[in-house]
């Protein structure tokens, strides 16, 4: 993206000046192209024209990714927002600071996600490539990597333990796979993704495989309490008399617990049973 502007003096260095101060930019910081050169007047009294200059200055993606983020901020109500940028390799990292900026944020990074990937679409717009730009608030993305790496660690614990599959809620493709990198790092876990668009998630499971339920023991015949043929097992009393000795009764058994615990992720992660 380029801005340009120009201006007329009595001569180049005068004009050039103009230029900048209608750039709000430095002399050093501009580009110039003369346009026409000054011409004297004749006799000092007939004919002769002023200097003109264009003065332009090249924005890089990630400058015109801050201008269009402050635009925007300031819409939603925002004036005094800083937008500092930090060069990084093929992209940027844009970080915004001011008073009450921290709803910008949204829930669980929404609405940072949504202005990050509008700023994205603004910078490719600027020179050749992919330009991939990051938006940070108040180091949320460094605090937000750190709470999926121990989410994704402990997961993959729990599944190892319980031998089943763990199914997390949807994330973006940056999340998953942070996610994915910290189950790595648990022996014996394996993770993979999920769904479509906006419904793609992470799950997370034992390399081997989910190991199969263990089903309750029932004593004494069949689940329904007899064996086959529908008699009842009842043993006989030495007087004669019929009863369910105490052994004979229906064990409850430990059935399998509920995968399904809720775990706390800037708000409420809901795992699918």
């Amino acid at each position: 993206m380029m801005k340009e502007a120009i201006a007329t003096g009595e001569t180049v260095e005068q004009a050039y000046e103009k230029a900048c101060e209608m750039l709000g930019v430095e002399s050093h910081e501009a580009k110039f192209e003369i346009l026409e050169m000054p011409v004297k007047k004749t006799f000092g009294l007939f004919g002769g024209s002023p200097a003109k200059v264009r003065a332009y200055v090249e924005s890089s993606p990630a400058e015109t990714a801050a201008a269009y983020l402050k635009k925007v901020v300031s819409e939603m109500g925002l004036r005094d927002v800083e937008v500092s940028i930090q060069e990084e390799e093929n992209g940027a990292m844009l970080s915004l600071s001011g008073e009450d900026i921290g709803f910008i944020i949204g829930h669980r990074g929404e609405t940072l996600d949504a202005l990050q990937y509008l700023a994205g679409l603004v910078a490719n717009h600027v020179g050749d490539g992919y330009y991939r730009i990051t938006l940070d608030i108040g180091n949320y993305r460094e605090k937000r990597k750190e709470t999926l790496e121990v989410l994704g660690r402990k997961m993959a614990a729990k599944a190892l333990k319980t031998g089943r599959n763990c199914s997390l809620e949807p994330m973006n493709p940056y999340e998953r796979r942070i996610i994915h990198t910290a189950v790595q790092e648990v022996e014996g876990a394996k993770s993979w993704s999920e769904g479509e668009d906006l419904a793609r998630h992470v799950v997370i499971g034992p390399e081997e495989g989910e190991r199969p339920q263990r089903r309750s023991n029932y004593r004494g015949g069949n689940r329904r309490g007899g064996p086959k043929g529908g008699q009842n097992n009842r043993r006989s009393h030495p007087s004669g008399n019929r009863s369910h000795p105490q052994g004979d009764r229906k064990s409850s058994g430990n059935s399998p617990k509920r995968d399904d615990g809720d775990m706390p992720l800037y708000g409420r992660i809901d795992r699918k049973v």
